[in-house]
């Protein structure tokens, strides 16, 4: 398929296609969002933020540190406006 003339100036895909593998969401990410009432907010985000907050949990080796990644992603969607520590206007 051809890139379109944006897609071959910037080299990205086009928004609807993640570059990183899919991520699977670990239940206790789904129960979080669920007991915290952020499963919407979490679904309104765009697919590549949702996709690199579970990346970045599932990559953690010690469960501590899944722990604090989890509850940084939760603390973000709560406040709104921030995306891994950065400011975002969805």
């Amino acid at each position: 398929m051809a890139k379109s003339h944006k897609e071959s100036l910037l080299g990205t895909p086009p928004p609807d296609r993640l570059i990183r593998p899919l991520q699977p969401m670990p239940e206790e990410v789904r129960v979080a969002l669920a007991a915290r009432g952020l499963t919407d907010l979490y679904a309104a985000r765009p697919a590549y933020q949702r996709n690199d907050y579970l990346m970045w949990i599932n990559s953690a080796k010690r469960a501590e540190t899944k722990a604090k990644r989890l509850a940084q992603m939760l603390d973000e969607l709560e406040r709104g406006g921030v995306y891994m520590n950065m400011k975002w206007t969805g």
